[in-house]
């Protein structure tokens, strides 16, 4: 049995990442009010744009392709989710309904886009290598969990975690998105612009979940083909089963991250592979409904998430 858990464990935290980071971006959306329930849709954008930009630059020879092509990505990712910040905060629109809009157009657009830019709807690119870490990787134990074939990317959503748990908790920032979810009214009667921290609140959305795109895209996938599996919508569970605090996610996404590799990597393992693919295959998701399910009375979501702020009210 642990023999299973080492092999599988590096491929469970390298699952986990992008669903962590896309998680925290929702986490800034809805502690400021706004539902983004267009995870999906932005994380696709980042795939597509950091392929695109990936691609071009490695067909040229430059240094630092991958990281500049992350970059891109969260830029790209911020623009977009303008379309749905725009749409939920100046027009008042369903924000579920600009959220299922937004994944509509990131599918079929980037899809558009690559088939006219190859041809085939698909673009390759060459990906991060995971690397053992020097003398941490020798460790007993937690070693060959934690510090083997772990990719650079892991470390960067490592930091922005902390990095958020130290802005949500521990600046004026954090205290003002926080008020804008949960007493917008009183937040405005204190002179804190209620549309402009949630517009950041969602462009933060946008940024990180492009950039889950992005790792998907130069970690594990290796090639643009305009799906995430689905990925945004798990991400979105692991926000409401880690409560909407960011070790809770973490937590979540692991659970979800690791439930993943076991149907990806079933067919791979001789124990596992007496077990119906179908079976690990959906249970990631049976999963995912029984927690909502049981977390849906316990539910600790922002207050004010999903209404539109009324400046009338004030």
């Amino acid at each position: 049995m642990w023999s299973i858990i080492e092999q599988i464990f590096p491929y469970a935290i390298a699952y986990t990442v992008p669903l962590l980071i896309t998680a925290l971006g929702a986490l800034y959306c809805e502690r400021s009010g706004i539902i983004n329930i267009g995870l999906d849709g932005l994380m696709i954008i980042g795939s597509f744009a950091g392929a695109l930009t990936v691609s071009k630059l490695q067909a040229n020879g430059v240094a630092g392709a991958l990281w500049i092509g992350l970059l891109v990505a969260v830029l790209v990712g911020v623009l977009f989710s303008l379309l749905h910040a725009f749409a939920s905060i100046n027009l008042n629109a369903d924000q579920v309904i600009s959220g299922t809009a937004i994944n509509m157009i990131a599918g079929a657009l980037t899809v558009f886009l690559a088939r006219n830019i190859t041809g085939s709807g698909n673009i390759r690119v060459n990906s991060f290598i995971p690397k053992d870490v020097p003398f941490l990787s020798e460790i007993p134990v937690i070693g060959p969990l934690f510090f083997t074939k772990v990719y650079a990317t892991t470390w960067l959503v490592i930091v922005i975690l902390i990095v958020s748990i130290f802005i949500l908790y521990k600046t004026s920032f954090g205290l003002r998105l926080r008020a804008c979810g949960e007493h917008p009214q009183a937040a405005a009667a204190a002179g804190v612009s209620v549309f402009k921290m949630r517009y950041l609140g969602v462009m933060i959305s946008g940024g990180m979940s492009a950039l889950g795109g992005a790792i998907i895209l130069l970690t594990y996938a290796g090639e643009f083909n305009g799906s995430v599996a689905g990925l945004g919508f798990l991400a979105l569970a692991a926000l409401i089963f880690g409560q909407w605090r960011p070790l809770g996610i973490l937590g979540a996404a692991f659970f979800f991250g690791f439930a993943s590799t076991i149907a990806n990597v079933s067919q791979a393992i001789p124990s596992l592979a007496t077990i119906p693919g179908v079976v690990l295959k959906v249970f990631p998701y049976v999963v995912t409904l029984i927690a909502l399910v049981l977390f849906s009375k316990s539910s600790q979501a922002p207050k004010a998430a999903g209404e539109p702020f009324d400046t009338s009210k004030r």
